[in-house]
């Protein structure tokens, strides 16, 4: 036996049914669609509609606000900075700045800036350059006999 030989019981499928084909077929005329209306027509889709009654959507309240001021940062943690660097691909005696990062491969875009994050440890002496970090980062590269300057927020663009 090959797998080329394999096929189903006979009767363990069905054809298809082949719609609006004459009333004699048994799914001709209207195709299985009822009769006339929206619905009969094609391309139609009453999404959300529960036939007139007050939809799901509308009896929930709403919740919740978009904040146009928020900013998004870049992340980094402090081991993904600290293979970097004994990888070869950060000088940690040049300040480390988001140009650098990109350059290293450690981040792909900056956003709205490079967020410090303390996750993991770092045992070189670096001179970091970031729009935000957090004090537990910034404890962790002053231990290590680092610094760490937080710069101003990039300004957005008008749109």
């Amino acid at each position: 036996m090959k797998l080329n030989e394999i096929s189903d019981n006979a009767g363990a499928t069905k054809g298809r049914m082949r719609i609006g084909r004459g009333i004699g077929s048994g799914k001709g005329k209207t195709g299985g669609r009822g009769v006339k209306g929206q619905k009969a027509r094609t391309g139609v889709a009453v999404k959300g509609f529960e036939g007139g009654q007050m939809p799901l959507h509308r009896r929930l309240p709403k919740r919740g606000f978009t904040n146009i001021f928020r900013t998004e940062h870049a992340t980094v943690n402090l081991d993904r900075l600290q293979v970097a660097i004994d990888a070869g691909k950060i000088d940690a005696n040049k300040p480390v700045n988001a140009q650098a990062l990109i350059e290293a491969g450690v981040l792909r875009r900056v956003k709205d800036g490079v967020k410090l994050l303390g996750s993991g440890e770092i045992t070189a002496k670096v001179a970091i350059e970031v729009t935000a970090a957090s004090k537990g980062a910034i404890e962790a590269v002053e231990k290590a006999g680092g610094s760490v300057k937080v710069l101003a927020p990039v300004a957005k663009a008008e749109a």
